[in-house]
């Protein structure tokens, strides 16, 4: 049983003890009831030997792992047109399909490729959407997953989230020989990118607000650093390696500051933020409680975090305002801690105990405070939202090995993605 006094450092420990690859095996656990029935025809192409790719195949894919869609199997497919005007539309109605999208992979040229699509809606055969995207052979995954964020978002009215990355740390073999690594992929888990590796603990990546950097922790030196590494050129920089504790970096929106976890001269851990361009450092709280896990407002003048100061973690708000007093938001349970914002700042996801389990929740930032449970697992932790806010990944344990799942913000679907090759765990969803 965890004492919840020490539960933040204890959570901030076994959260990077784990093996992994970057490629999942992606179930869905529990979908939406009323999973909505599409049809993605495969596209046709005069050279698909060419091209090499099935741009429907992984449409198909992208929507029904969201839960949202039900896909029809190509061998109940009783025809495969390409265009609106090849539709059959009162078979398809026959089919139960709500939607249909059509399109074609044309070559234009050495090593480019037009994907033309269109959306349809069965029951009306009216056209909702048609569109053009060119792409070389190796961006035709990307405009592929373009295509599924462009359906989701004309059906669901959610932008979709298919093209964005995540990050999560991996840990490779067993004491005392593991090996760390920090993974970029894509949201579903392919096109794995091995961003830093070490054999000493790497932790808390956090996007930058432009997706092109990531901070994280590292104790390549034997002690904790936070550092900042550019994707596209590996180029990295450590910003923070104070004496003591060194972790839990959060971007500011604007993407010049970073909120830090840091402790002092006797070992009490606060919140500070540095100013990544000048260094200067700002003391955010002052407390003998334990103050870690910032998080940022979305205008940049406040800050969320997790305190013990009431006897147990909660989430507090502080604003950057000199001389400003924290205000506890979290009131149910004993255990409240890890909060993240969904990107328009109307809900807060973290980590609460229920039934002596660790799950993940949500509360409403609109004025009731409501908290909703939206997991069931015994170690559900390290949440974060997808840019649309309409998921939310997070941390879990899966016959004794770490995993990564998913759950709707509204608790309705949820999935589990399981490393065919170990553990994986502290994700962090990019952005658009």
């Amino acid at each position: 049983m965890i004492k919840p006094l020490r539960a933040l450092q204890i959570l901030a420990v076994l959260a990077y003890c784990s093996a992994a690859r970057a490629e999942f095996v992606v179930e869905i656990t529990r979908g939406q009831s009323e999973a909505i029935p599409i049809a993605v025809v495969p596209f046709s192409s005069p050279q698909e030997t060419a091209a090499s790719f099935d741009v429907a195949d992984l449409v198909s894919d992208d929507l029904t792992r969201s839960g949202r869609f039900n896909a029809m199997d190509r061998k109940d497919m009783l025809e495969q047109p390409h265009s609106g005007a090849a539709i059959a539309f009162d078979d398809w109605r026959r089919l139960n399909s709500d939607y249909m999208v059509v399109g074609q992979l044309i070559v234009q040229g050495t090593d480019r490729f037009n994907i033309v699509f269109e959306l349809y809606n069965v029951l009306t055969r009216q056209r909702l959407l048609g569109y053009q995207i060119s792409a070389n052979r190796a961006g035709l995954r990307l405009a592929s997953h373009q295509v599924a964020d462009m359906v989701f978002e004309k059906i669901i009215g959610v932008r979709g989230a298919f093209a964005t990355r995540v990050a999560y740390i991996s840990v490779l073999g067993h004491l005392p020989n593991r090996r760390y690594r920090l993974i970029v992929a894509d949201a579903d888990g392919d096109n794995p990118r091995i961003i830093m590796e070490s054999n000493e603990p790497l932790m808390s990546p956090a996007w930058s607000p432009d997706g092109q950097s990531l901070a994280y922790v590292s104790f390549e030196d034997k002690l904790p650093s936070v550092y900042v590494q550019t994707l596209k050129t590996g180029e990295r920089h450590r910003v923070s390696a104070r004496a003591g504790v060194n972790q839990a970096p959060a971007w500011s929106p604007d993407g010049k500051r970073l909120a830090l976890t840091l402790s002092t001269r006797d070992g009490n851990l606060d919140v500070y933020v540095l100013d990544l361009t000048t260094q200067g450092l700002t003391r955010i709280t002052d407390d003998p409680a334990i103050d870690t896990e910032p998080q940022w407002s979305k205008d940049g003048n406040s800050l969320y975090f997790t305190s013990d100061r009431s006897g147990g973690p909660q989430i507090y708000k502080i604003s950057l305002t000199p001389g400003s007093k924290p205000r506890r938001l979290t009131f149910q349970g004993v255990y409240n801690a890890r909060p993240r914002l969904s990107p328009d700042e109307s809900q807060l996801t973290f980590v609460t105990q229920e039934d002596g389990a660790y799950r993940i929740a949500t509360m409403d930032l609109n004025g009731r405070n409501d908290v909703q449970v939206l997991t069931k697992g015994h170690f559900d932790v390290s949440p974060s939202y997808a840019p649309n806010g309409a998921v939310i990944i997070y941390a879990s344990r899966d016959q004794g090995r770490g995993v990564l799942a998913m759950v709707s913000s509204d608790g309705r679907v949820q999935q589990r993605l399981v490393s065919p090759e170990g553990e994986v765990q502290e994700p962090a969803w990019g952005p658009f």
